[in-house]
């Protein structure tokens, strides 16, 4: 299945499951938030600067290898077949939500190149060309090394996420500025910090907040379409996506684990981030499906 910034909750399912799914978001965040000296920081890391044209090209096969190795992130398909016959079906959906993605490298790879980085981006026609490249390169490598952390050797992953975090060393890349999450910037700002600060009790509201919402899975899910299509429409994709990607970090660093991201955590928090961003676009009823598991687990506090 292709990744869209459209769809930018299905990606965090994936990210809140991988080992280092909260790299993966950081890069992301860079391309969608990064300005022109961001971009210069990236550039100036390119580690094809002064190289000749055969190290360039070792770096061109070294870089395929590792795009290569980097297949064998478990996929949904590859935990089904692995599961095939074992005999219990529940455990198979459940082997499959925790162990497989959705997406894999190569989508990941375009979905930076193509959307994140793509035309529409607000300094593609103001950085220099060269620039632009080397600094998608940057990202490009970091994307498929941070995404494939599991798998990679460290000393592979290390090649391809070295450039990226160099041009970190000074800070963060991106600017919230930079990614537009318009006025309801603050009430996001509040909801991530909430998540981000749990404690065991707060985890565990979470949990029975979800398993109390279970009956109402279809509802969500037209919720969720009906607000990533407000965003397509009314031009904020992007925003959507920032705000998405930020939430994955903040799930990681509140301490949710894979399991919990499998088991519905992770899609009632994605949910909630919709329901604020798009607030001003959203029909009372889909609001207030987005918005349940948060009064949820207020109630239980």
């Amino acid at each position: 299945m292709p990744y869209s910034l459209v769809s930018a909750a299905t990606l965090g399912f994936d990210l809140v499951r991988l080992p280092a799914g909260r790299a993966v978001a950081e890069v992301l965040l860079t391309g969608l938030g990064a300005d022109e000296a961001g971009f210069a920081r990236l550039a100036a890391v390119h580690p094809g600067r002064g190289l000749d044209r055969e190290q360039r090209g070792v770096r061109v096969v070294r870089s395929r290898r590792a795009r290569e190795m980097a297949a064998g992130v478990p996929h949904m398909r590859s935990a089904a077949e692995a599961g095939r016959g074992a005999g219990d079906r529940t455990a198979l959906l459940v082997a499959q939500l925790e162990q497989g993605t959705i997406g894999d490298a190569p989508t990941l790879e375009r979905l930076l190149r193509e959307d994140v980085l793509g035309h529409e981006h607000a300094l593609r026609a103001v950085v220099d060309v060269d620039a632009w490249d080397e600094a998608t390169e940057v990202l490009a490598d970091a994307a498929v090394g941070f995404w494939a952390a599991g798998v990679l050797p460290p000393l592979v992953r290390r090649d391809l996420t070295a450039a990226f975090d160099r041009a970190q060393d000074a800070g963060s890349l991106a600017t919230p500025e930079g990614w537009g999450l318009g006025p309801a910037a603050g009430e996001l700002a509040a909801f991530l910090d909430a998540v981000r600060d749990l404690d065991d009790a707060g985890r565990t509201r979470w949990r029975l907040a979800v398993d109390e919402g279970r009956a109402a899975h279809r509802p969500w899910a037209t919720a969720m379409h009906e607000a990533s299509w407000g965003a397509h429409v009314s031009g904020r994709t992007r925003a959507l996506a920032a705000a998405q990607l930020l939430a994955v970090q903040a799930f990681l660093d509140g301490g949710f684990d894979l399991r919990d991201g499998a088991a519905g955590v992770w899609n009632a928090v994605a949910g909630c981030v919709q329901g604020i961003v798009l607030a001003d676009l959203l029909g009372e009823e889909s609001a207030v499906v987005l918005r349940a598991p948060r009064d949820r687990v207020v109630g239980l506090s």
